[in-house]
């Protein structure tokens, strides 16, 4: 275990210990614990409770890990979500199934999106009929706090108890806590998405900054760094990558769509169903509108989860960019614009697989899921992966072990349904169309932080990702919390 760090505080006998379940020595699985010792009392929270994807979600013998959480939660007084998307929350509903019972805090708009992105792994991951479904994510809705960004909020720990004519004089003049606050801030990843600042006893605060966006993204504002930050927990996804502009994004789509309309066939974007969907929804409008691309081309957004995720981005437009409520302004309508069809059930899906897989004929398809790792865009893969005409682009990140990190790779031949198929189609990757921040916009955030220590713990990256972007930090004299050194990742400190 580390040495503790010791400061000298006006809170004594108080002892923080950060530990990881998840997405410390990868980027799936987010799942951190702050747990505060004081006299002998254990409270924790936990900051998210995403599933493991990809290799991450293999043990070290390659069977596929389980999901149960093995770790203890009576002491667990709040859980709180930095965003939606599923590696932060997919493991939410085996931590009900724990007992957990705790409130759940997000902001609003994660609020809305919650139940959504868990009804479809509680159907495909746990087989739940509709019924069932329904009943565990009323659960869900019942513990579920929102709290608008910008607002200090009270995390009680312990119940008050009153001094009694026997404590002793000791006891009396021990100092006491029975609370912790939090506070969301935009992190500018997806709609609804935090970076979470918490208020520790001592006073000192403790910032996660879950999924933060990159800078200067059309849809949402990019996020403002905190103005303390005594211990930065911190991810690393594109610690090691600068991404191209947004300029550079929307002319590489317009010479991909060009360039496919001139050899036919189809143009295939697996995409999340949040954030990423509604970023190049955004851009192909821009294009249409700017007539810079056919306007006659298809936009087929065959994804019912997309399609309802948009619709609370449409009803969130409070929290879009400044340029983007310029374009409502003007009467456009950036997210539901007349060429975008969308498709909703299996039936009309495997009509336009069978239709696309025969005739070739142009058009945008944006399907989940991102990764290429289920969802409905592996049945276009499987039907347009050999055809030469067919275009895919990687807009996002692909991680170790998925069909779209394959893709990515290059592979000559991939398996689908435990089926080899021929891989002839061009493979594009835009980094562009990122919703995590790159290293010149981790680095921005970490130098906006006005005050506090600024020590750093590295989390949600890559072995060699994490460890340059650490690298980095230290040229820059901040001081590091390491956790490569051992498995439990555990990190504690005595204030």
């Amino acid at each position: 275990m580390p040495t503790p760090l010791k400061t000298s505080t006006q809170t004594t006998n108080l002892e923080i210990n950060l530990k990881h379940h998840g997405g410390k020595l990868g980027v799936t699985g987010s799942c951190h614990e702050l747990s505060i010792k004081h006299n002998g009392n254990n409270h924790g929270i936990l900051i998210d409770c995403g599933l493991f994807q990809g290799r991450d979600a293999k043990d070290k013998n390659g069977n596929e890990r389980k999901l149960d959480i093995e770790f203890p939660i009576a002491h667990i007084k709040a859980l709180i979500l930095t965003h939606t998307h599923i590696d932060h929350i997919g493991r939410l509903p085996w931590l009900l199934a724990k007992g957990f019972k705790q409130p759940i805090y997000c902001t609003p708009a994660t609020a809305e999106l919650v139940p959504l992105m868990l009804d479809d792994g509680l159907k495909l991951q746990l087989g739940l009929n509709k019924g069932q479904r329904e009943r565990v994510l009323a659960f869900i809705r019942k513990q579920i706090k929102p709290i608008p960004y910008n607002q200090w909020h009270r995390i009680k720990l312990t119940s008050t108890v009153k001094s009694s004519s026997s404590s002793s004089p000791l006891e009396a003049k021990r100092p006491k806590f029975s609370s912790l606050y939090l506070r969301f801030q935009p992190a500018g990843h997806i709609l609804g998405s935090a970076y979470v600042e918490i208020k520790l006893p001592n006073n000192e605060i403790i910032v996660f900054s879950g999924d933060l966006g990159p800078s200067k993204t059309p849809l949402l504002p990019d996020p403002t760094p905190p103005k303390r930050a005594d211990i930065l927990v911190i991810e690393s996804t594109y610690g090691n990558k600068i991404h191209d502009s947004v300029e550079t994004r929307a002319t590489r789509l317009q010479q991909v769509i060009e360039r496919s309309l001139e050899d036919g066939g189809a143009i295939i974007i697996p995409a999340f169903s949040v954030g990423r969907t509604q970023e190049l929804l955004f851009d192909i409008e821009h294009l249409i509108h700017h007539k810079k691309i056919d306007s006659k081309i298809p936009i087929i957004l065959d994804s019912p989860l997309a399609n309802k995720v948009t619709k609370q981005y449409r009803r969130f437009k409070k929290l879009w960019s400044k340029e983007a409520t310029t374009k409502l302004n003007n009467h456009r309508h950036p997210l539901n614009f007349e060429q975008c069809i969308v498709i909703e059930s299996h039936k009309e899906h495997m009509k336009i697989v069978n239709r696309l897989k025969s005739t070739a004929e142009p058009c945008i398809i944006v399907a989940a899921s991102g990764m290429c790792a289920g969802g409905r865009v592996m049945n276009y893969l499987e039907a347009l992966l050999p055809d030469k005409r067919t275009d895919i682009i990687l807009a996002g990140y692909q991680a170790h072990g998925t069909l779209g990190r394959d893709l990515q790779n290059q592979e000559h031949q991939v398996w689908i349904d435990n089926q080899p198929i021929d891989v002839n189609a061009q493979i594009h990757t835009m980094s562009g169309y990122s919703a995590h921040a790159d290293q010149s916009d981790l680095i921005k955030f970490v130098e906006g932080i006005e005050e506090g220590r600024k020590e750093i713990v590295v989390v949600h990256g890559e072995d060699d990702v994490r460890r340059e972007f650490e690298r980095v930090l230290e040229t820059r004299n901040y001081t590091l919390r390491l956790l490569r050194f051992q498995d439990s990742g555990r990190f504690a400190c005595r204030r």
